[in-house]
């Protein structure tokens, strides 16, 4: 498409500029000639307004002809012949508005004088055109570096898409081995317990593959996900495993990402309330600050343990797929001292509270 025409905000400012181009060729017969400015105008205007047109066919060579290495000479040559050809053009539409203005006769004078004045309008013809051909490839460069970041944004988005999708089709199948390990513990001891925690994990999962889709999901139904894991791990810890939660009022409907904080409450059971005889209180907190939303997860935990097992599969997923979404703007913050670990996350937040959408949702 032309890069002039096409744009409704271009064409206005190439004519405006055009009239600097009209009272330059104006002075050339003014002085050539040896005439008047009125003289001049009435020559120059229309013919000039008309070439300002034809010169917008100078896309067409720039198209053909990139500006690229070994062919600037075909290039050179293509222009050239394309501005003496509109050049020659152009003077025929001269000669053809003077015959119209011969029955005026106070520009007699200079209709006597076109010898005088139509070589040096073929000349600046030529290099007005040639002018008009590197504003076309300036802005053919702008719209292919446009074209090309646009390219470069979209390939970015699906990468990240295409990764989170991944990051989180890893941590399904992750859960869903830990509760079946949890039933397995239960099963020999308390039939009872197995099977209510066999029916909490079904809706659990049914409500994975309910999220499987959305990119992001209110905080509450999160808070709800983590609920019904903890009344899972509940049936098997019992007494030992204990639940403190702090929820800033009015958070209920921001959006985050799903299984944000299922993973990192499995972490603080898995790798800290389970590895303590007497286990201990995990510690779930979420608060607005600024525009970020920030979610705290603290635990007991056993330094020895922590040594042998590492941050977990859960810890790394949530890290992964926060940066697949986020990038630098997210952060995950791990902090272990004292005998009580804790994970910060925050996450950036429109002005309207809601979730950030670095991608495009699905």
């Amino acid at each position: 498409m032309h890069p002039i025409l096409a744009r409704r905000g271009r064409l206005g400012p190439y004519l405006g500029a055009w009239t600097s181009v009209v009272v330059l060729l104006a002075g050339l017969v003014r002085l050539a000639a040896r005439v008047s400015w009125p003289e001049a105008a009435a020559v120059v205007v229309l013919p000039g307004v008309i070439y300002g047109f034809m010169c917008l066919a100078a896309f067409y060579p720039c198209k053909s002809a990139p500006l690229r290495a070994g062919q600037l000479g075909k290039a050179l040559t293509s222009h050239v012949l394309a501005a003496l050809l509109t050049g020659l053009v152009w003077l025929f539409v001269i000669d053809t508005w003077l015959v119209l203005l011969e029955p005026i006769r106070w520009l007699a004078r200079v209709q006597d004088r076109t010898n005088e004045f139509i070589p040096v309008m073929l000349v600046a013809g030529v290099v007005v055109y040639l002018l008009v051909a590197a504003l076309h490839y300036l802005l053919i460069a702008m719209e292919e570096s446009q074209k090309t970041e646009t390219h470069l944004l979209e390939a970015r988005a699906k990468a990240a898409e295409a990764e989170l999708k991944a990051l989180q089709a890893q941590l399904d199948p992750h859960f869903l081995f830990n509760a079946l390990t949890s039933v397995s513990a239960l099963v020999g001891s308390d039939p009872v317990a197995a099977r209510q925690m066999c029916q909490v994990v079904a809706a659990f999962l049914r409500d994975i593959l309910r999220l499987r889709g959305e990119r992001s999901i209110p905080l509450r139904e999160e808070l709800e996900l983590v609920d019904r894991y903890l009344t899972i791990e509940q049936t098997r810890f019992g007494a030992r495993l204990r639940v403190e939660r702090e929820i800033e009022a009015g958070l209920g409907d921001v959006r985050v990402p799903p299984l944000l904080l299922q993973p990192l409450v499995e972490n603080a059971i898995k790798h800290g309330i389970s590895q303590i005889v007497e286990g201990g209180a995990v510690s779930l907190t979420a608060h607005r600050d600024g525009g970020l939303l920030r979610l705290e997860v603290h635990n007991p935990y056993d330094p020895e343990g922590m040594r042998r097992h590492g941050e977990g599969v859960g810890l790394a997923s949530v890290r992964a797929r926060l940066a697949a979404v986020h990038g630098p703007a997210a952060g995950v913050e791990v902090e272990a001292g004292g005998g009580r670990f804790a994970v910060r996350v925050a996450v950036p937040l429109e002005p309207n509270g809601e979730l950030d959408p670095a991608l495009p949702r699905s």
